[in-house]
């Protein structure tokens, strides 16, 4: 698949949320003819797509009929049909990620125990049935209790302290996790081209909003050492090898007080913790996926200037049609570039946008996040 006849292939995109819409204005400048899939007929790429399909992700005749009029098939989010993605790939089209990666990251029960089976360093676990059985092994506690499909987005996921806890668990199939006092949580966002060719972005630092479970605003690069960098980047490396894996992959890890770096999860697709690439890089991640996918050279990863990320999310009491605060403010501050979702309703922690900023001066890019992240509101 030559870099030279992406114009004349046929990219289809499986969601068209905020990743799709922000894939498609990178795709502008390589003339690549982008189609859309989407439930939402009102979803944020639905006004910019040159095609768009109302059409379920779940359902297997919606996916492969839209899969048929494509070349090349990717995904902006997990919670796809992969029964019909395998069809597809069996008729000769390119899917990537593969189905099969797709289905192992569907299941979070699958993809703990494959980390596991390849020596891929990652917290204890358990995976538990029901309630019940997390009840059984209340003496592992404390520990993080995660639904093993179908939780996004921070849902799916309930912390358990002590065994008064326990009855907040899932009462499905899960995953139970040690909870693992850890000193910083970073990503590190890694591609790989059809043709082996291999590339990491710097390792990132994550922090988290406290109820919502969400990104709340990220720094690069992350403040962590040399050693720790490096070994962050080598297993980001070995998860998307041993996955065999054609595409974009975030890997998302724990760095504990002794330095040990391990796997928390990983998204085989454009990522939240890579946003600010677009501003404070070469080369963007959704650039760096449309490389992967469309069988190019993956382009330069490194930093142009240090940069954070705030995610825009919906301010909790508030759901209606959107309303911005704070953004004349925000949008004098020297750095900062506003990236809006097209998302008219807004209800608490929706992600609504994100902002980047840069700055040479560390001290100065927190204070410019911080200032930005208490004035900019989405209310109604």
């Amino acid at each position: 698949m030559a870099f030279s006849l992406f114009q004349d292939l046929k990219l289809g995109i499986l969601g068209g949320g905020q990743l799709g819409r922000m894939l498609i204005q990178s795709s502008f400048d390589f003339n690549i003819d982008i189609a859309i899939m989407d439930p939402d007929d009102q979803a944020p790429c639905s006004r910019i797509a040159s095609r768009f399909k109302v059409g379920s992700l779940k359902d297997y005749t919606d996916v492969y009929e839209f899969g048929k009029g494509c070349d090349v098939i990717t995904v902006e989010i997990e919670n796809v049909n992969t029964e019909a993605l395998r069809q597809l790939e069996l008729e000769g089209k390119k899917v990537y990620p593969q189905p099969a990666v797709i289905e192992l990251i569907q299941d979070k029960r699958i993809q703990k125990q494959f980390y596991k089976d390849h020596n891929i360093p990652t917290s204890p676990f358990i995976l538990t049935e029901d309630r019940n059985e997390v009840m059984r092994h209340a003496d592992f506690l404390p520990a993080v209790h995660k639904l093993g499909r179908e939780g996004y987005d921070g849902r799916g996921v309930q912390m358990l302290r002590q065994v008064e806890d326990i009855s907040k668990a899932f009462d499905k199939p899960g995953v139970l996790e040690k909870l693992i006092d850890f000193q910083t949580e970073i990503s590190v966002i890694v591609a790989r081209n059809p043709q082996g060719q291999v590339r990491t972005f710097p390792a990132v630092e994550l922090v988290y909003h406290p109820e919502a479970n969400l990104v709340e605003y990220l720094f690069a690069p992350a403040k962590i050492s040399p050693e720790v960098a490096d070994k962050a980047e080598k297993i980001a490396i070995d998860v998307i090898t041993k996955l065999d894996m054609i595409g974009l992959l975030a890997v998302e890890m724990f760095v504990t007080k002794e330095g040990e770096v391990l796997v928390n999860e990983v998204a085989p697709r454009p990522h939240n913790s890579g946003h600010q690439t677009i501003e404070a890089n070469h080369t963007s991640q959704y650039e760096q996926h449309l490389r992967s996918i469309m069988g190019a050279p993956l382009g330069d990863t490194a930093a142009l200037k240090p940069s954070a990320m705030v995610n825009l999310l919906g301010e909790e009491g508030y759901e209606g049609l959107a309303k911005y605060e704070g953004m004349e403010e925000s949008m004098a501050v020297d750095g900062a570039h506003i990236h809006l979702y097209g998302k008219s309703y807004t209800k608490p922690f929706r992600k609504m946008g994100h902002v980047t900023i840069v700055d040479e001066d560390l001290d100065r890019l927190k204070e410019k996040a911080d200032f930005i992240k208490n004035t900019l509101k989405i209310k109604a």
